[in-house]
């Protein structure tokens, strides 16, 4: 298996919906919110200064994440899936990995991502790229009915030393 990433393009539409609904319909509900960002992804992520990367398997889309702007240099990490036929083989962590990368390399400071409880791999993922839990004096009240856990990484601050 030879996974390859890249960012969104005209008719993946399809491929993003199928990989989110997958995952959210098997362990929850489909919310509105949910709905119109799958339905209209350019407008609900890209159009609004966000990205969407998807990693492929030879032609199939076997999972994606998206990068939502949310201010300056922050980005909401959401709409992460794999396909559940390829979970377990490291595309979840290559995936995340690319868009920390692609999030700092573009000068983003900060990345914030909601989740649930129940999807304890998941956060295990994200606990080991960085990601610190947030108590909910520190939020923004989620439009997600399943959101109760919250993170955030902070791009490391670079001090450069004064010159001798």
């Amino acid at each position: 298996m030879e996974i390859k990433i890249r960012e969104f393009h005209p008719g993946d539409e399809a491929a993003f919906r199928r990989l989110n609904e997958e995952w959210i319909t098997r362990y929850f509900v489909l919310e509105a919110k949910d709905s119109y960002s799958l339905e209209h992804p350019q407008e609900a992520i890209l159009d609004g200064g966000g990205r969407i990367f998807l990693a492929f398997d030879g032609n199939e889309a076997v999972g994606c994440c998206a990068l939502m702007a949310l201010a300056p240099g922050e980005f909401e990490v959401a709409k992460m899936a794999v396909t559940e036929t390829r979970q377990g083989f490291g595309i979840g962590r290559k995936l995340l990995q690319h868009v920390v990368d692609e999030a700092e390399a573009s000068g983003a400071t900060r990345l914030y991502l909601e989740t649930n409880q129940k999807l304890v791999t998941a956060i295990t993922l994200y606990e080991s790229l960085g990601f610190r839990h947030l108590r909910r004096e520190e939020i923004t009240p989620s439009p997600y009915a399943r959101a109760n856990v919250y993170m955030e990484r902070r791009a490391p601050i670079l001090i450069s030393s004064p010159p001798e």
